[in-house]
């Protein structure tokens, strides 16, 4: 028998709301071999979050299928008002899935989805919110430039600008941030014929962007998110999964996938180095100082995508035409076999 009234019924809500939310998905099943320093790796990321923000930022950490001991010290973090939201899902549903736990119910401007061994640097927020200024039409804007990310699902890029001088193959900013990156996947080391040229596209008051975005780093305009598809993913881990819910509804919404010119963050993958815990020392607490421009909102036009990223996109596909793409765009003819 229900006695008495509610007092939620009828009442609106009054949330405090942020202009920027980071989703972090994070899965360690254990503490042993692949995952031994896979907790201490996370806390070094968040940690990273707090000292080199300058909004004050919501934080999300889906816990799917974390062993009880790492859902507990999450708990804690959580408790201690380290994070703002805390999700445990016991069985293993799968990184993208973990995701959308939060992501389907965010309203935040701009959202931030980032794996869990990603160490943020000073400055990347503020650089990443002010590439979003000078490129209206930016979807996403990653504070981590990776190498051959020029013809992955940026053709609409190339359609507006193809024949401007704002899109050019330039000199990398920071090649050994892109060695790193080499190093954090497995890879011994990185060939200079990836990390010697990269296609970058200028804007408002000629600030320069890198083509391209990748995939573990993210800073997303939140209507994006309207283009997911509504079903969930298949796969615990890949497949087509980015590809279907980062990816694509970006370039269905008309928007551009950058990255900031220079470097601002690091993937750390599973194993402490020496180099990563220098670099984390050098972190200094930002001042906050609540960036919140009113950016432009990308209106998805059906048209546009069929003819920028599906129709155009095929003449990439014949190498006749896509080296003479990148010869109009700086690509020396010594080069092009790299590219």
């Amino acid at each position: 028998m229900r006695k008495g009234k509610n007092d939620s019924k009828d009442v609106y809500l009054k949330l405090k709301k942020a202009y920027h939310r980071i989703i972090i998905p994070l899965h360690i099943p254990d503490q042993k071999e692949y995952y031994a320093q896979s907790y201490e790796i996370f806390e070094m990321c968040l940690a990273s979050i707090h000292k080199t923000t300058i909004n004050t930022v919501a934080i999300s950490v889906i816990c799917n299928n974390c062993s009880k001991e790492v859902n507990n010290r999450v708990f804690n973090l959580f408790h201690n008002g380290q994070i703002d939201e805390f999700i445990v899902v016991h069985e293993g549903i799968g990184k993208i899935n973990a995701i959308l736990k939060s992501l389907r119910c965010s309203q935040e401007r701009l959202i931030t989805i980032t794996d869990a061994d990603v160490l943020f640097l000073n400055g990347w927020e503020k650089e990443v919110i002010q590439t979003f200024e000078a490129f209206p039409k930016a979807g996403v804007v990653s504070p981590v430039p990776i190498f051959r990310r020029h013809n992955n699902l940026t053709h609409n890029i190339w359609f507006d600008y193809l024949l401007s001088k704002k899109l050019r193959f330039t000199k990398v900013k920071n090649p050994e941030a892109m060695t790193r990156f080499a190093n954090s996947i497995g890879w011994p080391w990185l060939d200079e014929k990836y990390k010697d040229l990269i296609l970058t596209l200028s804007g408002k008051n000629n600030k320069k962007a890198v083509v391209g975005s990748p995939h573990f780093v993210g800073t997303y305009k939140r209507e994006v998110f309207l283009a997911l598809p509504s079903d969930n993913s298949n796969f615990q881990l890949g497949g087509d999964s980015e590809l279907k819910y980062t990816d694509e509804p970006v370039v269905k919404c008309g928007g551009y996938r950058l990255a900031t010119e220079r470097n601002y963050g690091y993937h750390m993958g599973n194993t402490l180095e020496d180099w990563v815990l220098d670099e984390y020392k050098k972190l200094e607490f930002e001042p906050k100082r609540e960036l919140q421009p009113n950016l432009k909102i990308l209106n998805p036009s059906w048209i546009d995508y069929t003819l920028k990223s599906k129709l155009f996109q095929k003449l990439f596909t014949f190498r006749p035409i896509l080296i003479a793409f990148l010869r109009l765009k700086g690509v020396p003819k010594n080069k092009i076999k790299h590219f």
